[in-house]
């Protein structure tokens, strides 16, 4: 479970609620039974319109993909592969065919096992690369439920107030009331700004990091089954691996770079 993405999330809105009672107010007025249906059902309304079943469907995977931190460390990978290409030099590579069928990684598990089995290194790219991409836009889609729904809540919170405005201008005859009715309408605005903010997007975003970890992650192996399948050194592997991942890193940084600017 990844503690930063629930830690994220809570603190989020404990700071909104924290700031709004520290101003004076009180906790019951910002549970409105109402503006959290319209907000919330008309997000969800929106959402299953907007996509098809099959997407739809991905949606716990998408949820696990945000909330669960990395199976696999890169490190770990990569000096699993230096350890296999030591063997495959010494020994010959139908000697990793053991490791590789019992590999717990299915992306190298299978490279491994087209390396075993003497496949073509263009066509072990070829087949790799159709599955990184395929990931890629797997992932992608995740992402979209998620930034579709950023943006979708605020608007039902739009719909929710003017709503609300409506019932309050409608029902004149008892001024005492009427700023306490205000107040409740201005709730949904509230509920579909505060979850746009501090749930959709950001975890849109993390599913979009994840996946930018996971295809740099599974990158790295195909350049470094190709590189034990053509029988070079291991500690040119090694070299290269790690100089690849920090390439990953660097181009990461100056992506958010160019962002925050």
């Amino acid at each position: 479970m990844d503690l930063t993405t629930i830690l994220g999330i809570i603190l989020g809105l404990l700071a909104l609620v924290g700031g709004f009672l520290l101003d004076g107010g009180h906790i019951n007025g910002l549970l409105v039974l109402s503006a959290a249906i319209i907000v919330f059902g008309g997000t969800i309304g929106a959402v299953v319109v907007s996509f098809p079943k099959s997407q739809l469907k991905q949606i716990p995977k998408a949820l696990r993909m945000a909330f669960s931190e990395r199976k696999t460390k890169p490190e770990q990978l990569i000096e699993e592969l230096v350890e296999m290409a030591v063997i495959a030099r010494r020994e010959g590579v139908l000697a990793i065919e053991d490791r590789a069928q019992q590999h717990p990684n299915a992306f190298l598990r299978d490279g491994l096992q087209m390396v075993v089995d003497g496949t073509d290194p263009d066509l072990i790219r070829q087949i790799l690369e159709v599955e990184i991409e395929a990931n890629e836009k797997l992932h992608a889609s995740y992402a979209k439920i998620f930034e579709a729904a950023g943006g979708y809540a605020p608007t039902m919170g739009i719909i929710g107030t003017v709503m609300g405005l409506i019932h309050v201008l409608s029902n004149m005859s008892d001024p005492e009331s009427l700023a306490g009715s205000i107040a409740v309408a201005f709730a949904a605005t509230l509920y579909g700004v505060a979850s746009a903010n501090v749930i959709y997007l950001p975890i849109g975003s993390k599913i979009k990091v994840r996946s930018e970890e996971q295809i740099a992650e599974m990158e790295m192996m195909l350049e470094g089954l190709l590189a034990l399948q053509a029988g070079h050194n291991p500690q040119m592997i090694q070299k290269k691996l790690t100089s690849f991942l920090l390439l990953d890193t660097e181009a990461q940084v100056r992506k958010e770079a160019n962002a925050d600017g």
